[in-house]
């Protein structure tokens, strides 16, 4: 009885938290205004890589290669970002993971998001683990629960999950039905896997207060996704017709997932999570910020912006406000299609690029950055890309020296490294650099017919020497190019990019730059 009484007012105390947090919400800024008119008011945040599970659609059996902790957000910097989300009208954030409760501070964290007054904090977990720590979660803010559950049946639990544990599972989703929190059971429905239990899954929306959710299967790296395993949201509705002819489909609430469904004689209800057959992009609410720190405002979005970096650079809020104004604005319209959906990579630690950024003023006309006020540091780039050849004939006279133009590598070095030096000419909005030292490498890849130019710069400056890597590696690849033009006709010119820099707000590449020679 007094475990029952404990639990009941934890419940009360989430719902009572909820209500005052309704009460005191703040109106949304137009930093999270995008250009089509969504209002973003809900953040997920990812407060782990780890889980304690290798569901088969989500990860391989091997797991993937997880980033050192130092990567990861801490629970300060959780706090920050969350609180500068809230203070532009954010009222609902829910974590994941990875698996958030693998996090040992987790409980900390609620209380802290807890504190920021949000309307609604909610969780998503597998259940392993989750019904031992619950209550305490539930008593320190959290107020509504997804909980991942793709089979009823044990043997197929741990097909799909690599492990043990559907009883756990049950346990927690009964706990949190105990705790009068709201709860929403996720199930990913894969053809040839576990459509033949949609049904079963159906019956618990009928018994208890809760809303079950059927997932088209969707394309992750390396979830070895195919089209032909996914049953489609009316390939589901049309089954579950067939036994329940009465249910209907609910009125659409703004910034809802599902496509929510009910039957008079059923307690809860069920929903259908249409991302690849029918889109509800067009009124989406949520941003996501990724366990390292990565503002993501797609999660079919290939672009992410560091505030991690930003945060441990001590950049001033309205700095980082200006960042997520334009990470916002730049969210399209809708995802990717199904045949883009196939290829695309879903989760590259790349910037946001190729939208309206600072290089244009408020009237979009171009502009060159005021770089006054920034402090001189030591700055550093490498670039690299690559001239693919469609003859063994480049290569050979490459090797012998024997190309009628003359030396292809000394002229290709020196035409880098004019390029480095004439950049601001170039790039018309580029400031000039003093630049202490570059370099220019050049590898012949027989194996795969092609040569590599590595470009390294260095300065000391208040802005990066990105640029001008990026410019020396492709005046370098353009020599190769029209000196080799009369053997070959079709060589393509690929693959160019910074592969490290340092000294800004956003470093990476720093193995590349501790194994440079410069």
């Amino acid at each position: 009885m007094r475990s029952a009484t404990v639990l009941r007012k934890a419940g009360e105390r989430a719902l009572s938290n909820r209500w005052s947090a309704i009460h005191n919400a703040l109106p949304l800024s137009h930093f999270l205004t995008d250009n089509y008119g969504r209002k973003h008011n809900y953040l997920r945040i990812s407060i782990t890589e780890r889980c304690n599970l290798r569901c088969l659609y989500c990860m391989p059996e091997e797991g993937v290669p997880l980033q050192p902790d130092s990567h990861i957000l801490s629970r300060d910097e959780i706090k920050q970002l969350a609180s500068i989300f809230v203070s532009q009208g954010v009222d609902k954030i829910r974590l994941t993971g990875g698996e958030p409760t693998v996090r040992r501070d987790i409980v900390e964290i609620v209380q802290d998001l807890k504190s920021l007054g949000v309307k609604e904090l909610g969780i998503t977990s597998n259940g392993i683990a989750l019904h031992r720590k619950l209550p305490l979660l539930v008593e320190s803010g959290i107020t509504a629960l997804n909980l991942s559950l793709d089979t009823l049946q044990d043997g197929k639990f741990m097909t799909i999950t690599r492990r043990n544990g559907l009883n756990q599972v049950l346990k927690s989703l009964e706990r949190a039905l105990e705790l009068g929190i709201k709860v929403k059971l996720n199930c990913v429905v894969i053809r040839g896997v576990n459509e033949d239990e949609i049904l079963a899954f159906v019956k618990l929306a009928q018994w208890w207060p809760i809303e079950v959710r059927f997932i088209e299967y969707m394309p992750f790296d390396g979830n070895k996704w195919e089209l032909n395993k996914v049953i489609s949201y009316k390939e589901m509705k049309e089954l579950i017709l067939q036994k329940h002819p009465l249910m209907v489909h609910r009125d659409h609430k703004s910034g809802e997932t599902a496509k929510v469904f009910k039957s008079p004689d059923w307690v809860g209800s069920v929903g259908f999570i249409t991302s690849m057959t029918d889109d509800f992009c067009s009124d989406c609410n949520r941003l996501r910020l990724t366990s390292d720190g990565n503002l993501k405002v797609c999660l079919f979005g290939n672009e992410e912006v560091s505030l991690r970096d930003m945060i441990r650079s001590n950049v001033p809020k309205d700095e980082i406000l200006e960042v997520i104004g334009e990470a916002v604005k730049s969210k399209k319209e809708k995802h990717a299609g199904l045949d883009e959906l196939k290829t695309m990579k879903n989760r590259p630690m790349t910037l946001i690029g190729g939208h309206k950024l600072t290089h244009l003023n408020e009237k979009g006309e171009a502009r060159m950055i005021d770089i006054t006020e920034k402090q001189v540091t030591s700055r550093m780039a490498i670039a690299e890309g690559f001239i693919r050849f469609s003859n063994d004939l480049s290569i050979a006279q490459i090797e012998d020296n024997s190309n009628k133009k003359g030396d292809v590598i000394s002229l290709t070095r020196i035409s880098g490294l004019s390029g480095v030096k004439r950049t601001s000419e170039l790039v018309i909005l580029c400031h000039p650099l003093p630049v202490t030292k570059a370099s220019i490498s050049i590898d012949v890849l027989q194996d795969i017919n092609s040569i590599r130019v590595e470009c390294q710069v260095k300065c000391d400056g208040k802005t990066g020497v990105e640029m001008e890597a990026l410019t020396g590696v492709t005046v370098a690849l353009l020599n190769v190019y029209d000196m080799c033009k009369a053997v070959d006709k079709q060589m393509v010119i690929e693959g160019i990019e910074v592969v490290a820099k340092r000294g800004g707000k956003s470093d990476y590449g720093s193995a590349l730059i501790e194994k440079s020679k410069m």
